[in-house]
């Protein structure tokens, strides 16, 4: 069968640089989401024409995902609905119904039509543990999960069926483990501070991040590739990898924004405790699996960050 790809969360920011990754590729995907916004597409490609593909529906619900899988041909999901740290934090009952139920059904719904041959769902570098649960080097990618958050434990349930479901049902997947995620469209949750403060930088205004200590920074555009790589590979796996990303102290990605926008130096401060979940992850067996990933420096991905803010408000897009 020819690919069609479901992208669960496609209204969200990472789903947005997936869709723009399928059609620059000029693979066939239909979008699903709660409340279909494509906010974040159009300001991510400028030049976004044509009818799309759009479902909304509760992602929780077997059937309607089902329905979608079926009436567009679906052979492969890249599931990233979900709800972020303080959200789960605030509602975990919620969190719990979007994060892992909404996990459940992607699943059945593939197990129900037998016709899908991989899911590739988002994990997270938060079903790791504090870099102190660890011994002091880089954490490797079998290490004993210690999520110290809702969401974390979320995500570490979800990695368990899927191991379970490639088990009793031979449903193959791939989990990904990205950790804090940078670039055009990312303005929610506590990470989003690393984009925030560029555009802040940019703009020439004070901003001050949550967070402190240490980070594993990643371009979105790398991130929505391997998502579309491993969603393409027709493995019978049920995996979860780490995505290393550029391990560097929150002062260093302080100075990286302020050689690109020096009108910001001494603007951008830390505050707060560090993450709580270990950065330094190994992600040799990702490269393992995918030998070409992508890998955009920190220097050019903010470049390129910059970049799309300016193009955004010279099109009066900018919020």
């Amino acid at each position: 069968m020819p690919d069609c790809i479901l992208v669960t969360g496609s209204s969200g920011f990472l789903g947005a640089w997936v869709v723009r990754d399928l059609l620059a590729r000029g693979i066939p995907f239909v979008m699903f989401d709660r409340d279909p916004d494509l906010r974040r597409l159009e300001d991510l490609i400028p030049s976004l024409t044509g009818n799309l593909a759009v479902v909304s529906g509760d992602i929780s619900d077997v059937e309607t995902v089902r329905g979608a899988m079926e009436a567009h041909g679906v052979t492969a999901v890249i599931h990233l609905a979900g709800l972020q740290i303080p959200t789960c934090k605030a509602d975990p009952l919620a969190g719990a119904r979007v994060n892992v139920l909404g996990t459940l059904a992607v699943f059945e719904a593939t197990r129900e039509l037998g016709t899908v041959r991989q899911i590739v769902y988002a994990s997270s570098a938060a079903v790791i543990g504090r870099e102190e649960d660890y011994a002091p080097g880089i954490v490797p990618n079998d290490a004993v999960l210690k999520p110290a958050t809702h969401y974390g434990v979320f995500k570490q349930c979800n990695e368990g069926n899927a191991r379970v479901y490639f088990q009793d049902h031979g449903i193959s997947s791939v989990g990904l483990r990205p950790w804090t995620v940078y670039g055009l469209g990312r303005d929610q949750g506590v990470t989003s501070d690393a984009t925030q403060a560029i555009k802040a930088a940019w703009l020439g205004k004070p901003f001050t991040f949550r967070y402190s200590g240490r980070n594993a920074i990643q371009y979105a555009g790398d991130v929505a590739a391997v998502f579309v790589m491993c969603a393409l590979d027709r493995r019978k796996a049920a995996a979860t990898f780490n995505l290393r990303g550029e391990v560097v102290e929150m002062r260093e990605y302080i100075a990286a924004i302020e050689a690109q926008c020096p009108q910001a130096r001494g603007m951008l401060t830390l505050s707060g405790d560090p993450i709580p979940v270990a950065c330094d992850l190994d992600d040799r067996d990702l490269q393992a699996f995918l030998p070409d990933l992508p890998r955009t420096p920190l220097a050019e991905g903010i470049r390129e960050t910059v970049a799309m803010f300016a193009e955004l408000r010279q099109r009066g897009r900018l919020a």
